[in-house]
């Protein structure tokens, strides 16, 4: 099994385009290294400190991998029907009932997803008046990634949507394959069981 089946996730395949697999692959990647240069670098503002020469860059640095990592998993979460969706509720009914909250959800999903693009593409904007110390770079370097989040989060509500009323929303999920080879148990083990 490839990095790209086991980071592409194959649940609930009737509701994604093939496509659109290449871009969930790069934001997982993309996810993965954000959050470990995040955590290097809030390492490195401790262990600097600690010895008492404190690099202030490093705050800059790791507040944009957090924001980053923030709405990039937001929008990888999207694809993956893991966030941003009130799936309990809709799981718990069948037919047409499901469908009509289905699309209710994802109709939510895509209007907080065009609020992120209009007024994140505002902030981005006026981001340019105001500087981060002590780099004096644009606060618009940090807001940048909201309208982009946006747009990704409703590409995918989209693709759900479409691929959702054309294949229905309601299929049951394949079981779990079960692992290759199971330990055996021991004379231990089946004592633990009784």
């Amino acid at each position: 099994m490839s990095i790209a089946d086991r980071l592409v996730l194959q649940r609930q395949r009737h509701l994604k385009w093939q496509a659109l697999d290449r871009l969930e692959l790069v934001l997982m990647m993309l996810c993965g290294a954000l959050c470990f240069g995040f955590s290097l670098s809030v390492t490195a503002d401790i262990v600097t400190r600690t010895i008492g020469h404190p690099w202030l860059w490093l705050q800059e640095v790791t507040s944009t991998l957090f924001i980053y990592a923030i709405f990039v998993g937001a929008a990888v979460a999207t694809r993956r029907n893991d966030h941003l969706c009130l799936t309990a509720i809709s799981e718990a009914t069948h037919g047409a009932v499901r469908s009509l909250l289905e699309i209710v959800l994802r109709l939510v999903v895509l209007g907080v997803a065009l609020c992120l693009i209009w007024f994140g593409y505002i902030n981005f904007l006026r981001g340019f008046g105001s500087f981060r110390l002590p780099s004096g770079t644009p606060i618009a370097s940090l807001y940048i990634v909201i309208p982009i989040s946006g747009a990704l989060i409703a590409l995918f509500t989209i693709e759900q949507m479409v691929n959702g009323i054309a294949n229905g929303f309601d299929h049951p999920e394949p079981p779990d394959p079960e692992p290759a080879n199971p330990l055996p148990y021991t004379a231990a083990d089946r004592s633990y069981q009784t």
